[in-house]
């Protein structure tokens, strides 16, 4: 596979381009979502084999008066489009990667991002379940299929998932399950979770 340099485009600086191989069948998009400072572009960077795109920007007054920084009191900078990653499960088969901002003031472009998606892993935090709400009802409105990663932030209280799938009020059949967004493996596994559960979903559809 060949590759190109980065560059600049909009003031925005491009991931290096590694060319898919040849055999490559089908490319499948997928969302990795969830409220402010969840850890998205963390995420989509720890599973990309491409240079991620990032259009993180410092934090201004403005941002901090309306983004709740509640247990994240030292972030600085803030998602102000999208990420965007690739991940290649197989010869034939590839993940695009697009970390959607949670933030509501991001709304339109969210449901643009949504667009073509087969399906989201929701990110949560367990000092913050509540904020998950709105990403999710985004989610259900659209009709796009979900799983839920709880995230593992150092000092975060912990609680069985019996406790977990009662605070985020999900349904029997959605995924929900604990990762490190740091973590390549751990990361891998809670997207694994994602797209078995999105193969599930097309056949029963199917035999529906």
């Amino acid at each position: 596979m060949g590759s190109v340099p980065g560059s600049e485009v909009g003031g925005l600086e491009t991931a290096q381009v590694s060319y898919l191989g040849e055999g490559v069948q089908t490319a499948v998009k997928l969302l990795v979502t969830g409220h402010f400072a969840v850890g998205k572009t963390t995420f989509v960077g720890t599973l990309s084999e491409i240079e991620p795109l990032r259009t993180e920007e410092p934090m201004t007054e403005a941002s901090v008066l309306v983004d709740d920084l509640t247990g994240v009191p030292n972030k600085q900078t803030t998602t102000v489009a999208m990420d965007f990653g690739r991940l290649t499960l197989s010869q034939s088969l590839v993940l695009y990667l697009f970390g959607a901002p949670g933030q509501q003031r991001f709304t339109p472009l969210w449901r643009d991002m949504a667009l073509g998606a087969l399906g989201a892993l929701v990110l949560a935090d367990t000092r913050r379940l509540e904020h998950s709400f709105p990403v999710m009802d985004l989610l259900e409105e659209h009709g796009l299929p979900y799983a839920v990663a709880v995230n593992r932030f150092d000092g975060a209280p912990e609680f069985a998932e019996e406790e977990l799938r009662e605070a985020l009020d999900l349904l029997p059949s959605t995924p929900l399950v604990s990762c490190d967004a740091r973590d390549p493996a751990s990361a891998t596994q809670a997207l694994i979770s994602l797209v078995e559960y999105l193969i599930g979903t097309e056949a029963r559809l199917e035999h529906a």
